[in-house]
């Protein structure tokens, strides 16, 4: 199965504040804030949610495309994701701007506030699949991931116009967009991915109920942090898996990236809906416990035991086959 990731590169600046945002946050004043945190912490690793996904399916055995923009700055970055197995040849190299910026802040509630800096990802808008599918003798699926808005929107349509089956993932964008351009993205979608903040905000912003959303996809998958993910396809039951218990809580950043990388890699493996929610809760359950979002090869060579743990041997058994052989 041959899937592309389209979105964002990224190079994540993590910090972590001991306190808490809520205690310095006051209601009434919302609109006058002006609030700086003293971070005791700072890392700086390699992000951003396309090549972040496209990461998580490469450690797992996978060749996904990765399709995005970055800067001339991206030579390191492609050659470690290119040792992973990512093929980075759909990569746009930006002339004049830097690859794109995340600088985030997390506080002891493991509760967030971040800034993007776009650079190199604005001109992601430049880049058509079909050359890229030519290459590679055709996609099965391409996953529209957080990106330059209207690179989402194109690739999108470009989805439609040539019959490639396409995952929408809007995520952090979907602050920026209006109700039409969500719909843009959402209609026709084989999978919708989003967490239950972003279902009702797009339902909020598109004016469609959650019946409407779900008769416009295919298979809706909602992450609901500790409390697992619900997949609901067209026509079935609601299906919910549960999410793997962390031993410890290091820092969000990149969860739901490996959630959806396990979950695609189930896909490709021929896996049920459930079995790939499951194999996309464990790999997210990994990156909890990590500083950074492509930090966590390390402890995979415990993926298969863990799984079985969580999910049962049966579980187990479905993918032993499919899984490399894992070095730390």
């Amino acid at each position: 199965m041959r899937i592309a990731v389209t979105g964002s590169i990224a190079t994540d600046h993590l910090m972590t504040f001991k306190g808490r945002f809520a205690d310095s946050l006051i209601a009434e004043q919302l609109d006058h804030v002006s609030l700086s945190f003293l971070a005791e912490d700072l890392d700086i690793r390699r992000g951003g949610v396309a090549a972040n996904i496209s990461f998580g399916m490469a450690v797992l055995g996978l060749d996904p495309i990765l399709i995005g923009a970055a800067g001339e700055d991206f030579k390191d970055y492609r050659s470690w994701l290119e040792r992973h197995g990512v093929d980075c040849t759909g990569t746009h190299i930006s002339e004049s701007r830097h690859t794109a910026r995340f600088v985030c802040t997390t506080d002891r509630d493991a509760a967030q506030i971040a800034t993007f800096y776009a650079g190199a990802m604005s001109e992601a808008r430049e880049i058509e699949l079909a050359p890229v599918a030519q290459r590679c003798g055709g996609l099965d699926l391409v996953v529209i991931a957080p990106n330059d808005p209207l690179a989402m929107v194109r690739h999108t349509q470009e989805c439609r116009t040539r019959g490639f089956a396409f995952a929408a993932d809007p995520s952090q964008q979907l602050a920026f967009m209006d109700g039409p351009s969500i719909r843009e993205l959402v209609d026709d979608a084989t999978y919708l991915f989003t967490n239950e903040y972003e279902s009702h905000l797009i339902e909020h912003k598109t004016g469609w109920s959650a019946e409407e959303v779900a008769q416009r996809v295919q298979t809706r998958v909602i992450t609901k942090s500790s409390q697992g993910a619900t997949i609901t396809t067209r026509g079935q039951a609601p299906i919910h898996v549960n999410a793997v218990p962390v031993t410890h809580v290091v820092d969000p950043t990149g969860v739901g990236d490996a959630f959806r990388a396990g979950f695609l890699a189930g896909l490709a493996w021929g896996m049920k809906h459930e079995r790939c929610g499951q194999i996309g809760a464990l790999l997210a359950a990994y990156v909890i416990e990590t500083v950074g979002t492509q930090e966590y090869e390390g402890a995979l060579p415990g993926y298969l035991e863990r799984f079985r743990g969580a999910y049962g041997d049966e579980a187990a058994a479905q993918i032993s086959d499919h899984l490399p052989a894992f070095h730390g």
